[in-house]
């Protein structure tokens, strides 16, 4: 109840991009984890051009969302969102109907391509629309991100039942009908033009010291996220001895978000600063993992030897888990809060975008080098990349704190009263 007034609080712009967020992250993996598959077995595509279909759509994304960003902030986020779900749903119709290499290709980009459009320019809309309740506003965002992530993989595992044709079919018309309402529904702002080039405009984004600062210390964020696809399915797979246990580690991740994104918003928001809520978020996010480099190196050779045995080598993974999710829940509203403060609201969408390019790069790295580390060490050091990420997320969090006491994060927020709580001044627009 408490979420659903929050909800209410705001004004009917944030809540159309709330709920075009579920189906963003509805529609994308309803379709997308069961791409390799599709074009591997029913396709009969070697491995190597199976990566290339999945590293161009990856590629195609993170490395324009620069470009993305831009375009917000000069045309308008409305337009560019609505032009990003379009192309989406045009990029998944392909795959539905396309058996070629080069129609799979085209699809790949103009997916990634949208991707790029629409990520920063929803999060430039919503840190607008939001005015001062940023941080409340992009809680909500995250719980319906993960609800939609939950809800996706579900719909697909049904549709797929069918055939993959079906699951792509399903998912660009939800990028459709997300298209047709943002149309209709979000409302125009008007975008001054610009006194400067986009070249400008870019040159000014990566030569901001400040934000470079912020960006670098938030390295941990971005590569310990990664790690609920990476370091604790395959602790789960080897301390289970199952791949069936991988899912309980999503499940347990979501619920912890669903259940407890806006109360951790909340609470921090009364109680800290902002930089101080990064930090700890941070410092839980690394902390976390010492569960996992603990149970990695006192886990014994033999396999479990029943569901109750399994499960129990399985709760340090959860509770690695847990404190990952807890840890972005406290960190990344206030992050995504902050971002637009350094070059002002008609910049958002170009910080937003060098943002996502730098922490795709730096996730990129990170998972090289764990998955480095994890090669290296074999059984009997597998302990070293959990433990490689519990000093990423300390050293990420000091990181955070030393800009943060030297003013480089922001000034304090902290109010007598919750800034999660929904009030009848919402800003509208």
């Amino acid at each position: 109840m408490k979420t659903w007034r929050l909800i209410r609080g705001f004004p009917p712009a944030v809540q159309v991009l709330l709920v075009n967020q579920l189906g963003v992250n509805a529609g994308f993996y309803l379709l997308v984890p069961y791409l390799a598959g599709y074009l591997a077995h029913d396709l009969g595509m070697s491995a190597v051009l199976v990566g290339v279909v999945l590293g161009v759509r990856n590629l195609s994304q993170q490395g324009l969302f620069l470009l993305g960003g831009s375009a917000a902030d000069r045309l308008g986020a409305r337009g560019v969102i609505a032009a990003g779900c379009a192309l989406r749903s045009v990029g998944f119709g392909l795959f539905a109907i396309g058996t070629s290499f080069s129609v799979l290709l085209l699809a790949s980009v103009l997916s990634g391509l949208a991707g790029a459009l629409f990520n920063p320019a929803v999060r430039a809309y919503l840190s607008r629309e939001a005015g001062d309740r940023g941080a409340a506003a992009f809680s909500l965002f995250n719980i319906f991100a993960n609800a939609g992530a939950l809800l996706g993989p579900l719909l697909g595992s049904v549709l797929m039942v069918v055939g993959f044709q079906l699951s792509a079919v399903v998912a660009a018309v939800i990028f459709a009908l997300l298209t047709v309402a943002q149309v209709v529904v979000l409302p125009v702002r008007r975008v001054e033009r610009p006194a400067t080039s986009v070249l400008a405009d870019w040159r000014g984004v990566l030569t901001d010291r400040r934000f470079l600062a912020f960006t670098g210390a938030l390295i941990g964020m971005f590569a310990l996220q990664n790690q609920l696809y990476l370091v604790l399915p395959m602790q789960a797979e080897r301390l289970t001895g199952s791949a069936a246990a991988v899912a309980v580690i999503f499940l347990v991740s979501t619920a912890a978000t669903l259940a407890l994104q806006v109360r951790i918003t909340e609470l921090a928001q009364r109680r800290w600063s902002r930089g101080r809520a990064i930090a700890t978020g941070l410092g839980l996010m690394g902390a976390g993992f010492v569960a996992t480099a603990i149970a990695a190196a006192a886990a014994p050779a033999t396999p479990p030897a029943g569901a109750g045995e399994a499960f129990a080598r399985l709760a340090p993974v959860l509770i690695t888990a847990l404190f990952l999710a807890v840890g972005v829940m406290l960190a990344q509203p206030f992050v995504y809060e902050l971002i637009p403060s350094f070059g002002g609201r008609e910049l958002a969408g170009t910080y937003f975008g060098v943002f996502y390019l730098i922490s795709g790069v730096a996730a990129a790295a990170g998972n090289a080098l764990i998955g480095w580390l994890t090669d290296l060490s074999g059984d009997e050091w597998s302990w070293l990349p959990s433990a490689l990420c519990v000093l990423i997320g300390g050293c990420s969090a000091l990181a955070v704190l030393v800009l943060d006491r030297r003013g480089g994060i922001g000034p304090d927020q902290r109010t007598g009263d919750s800034q999660c709580a929904p009030t009848s001044s919402a800003p509208t627009s």
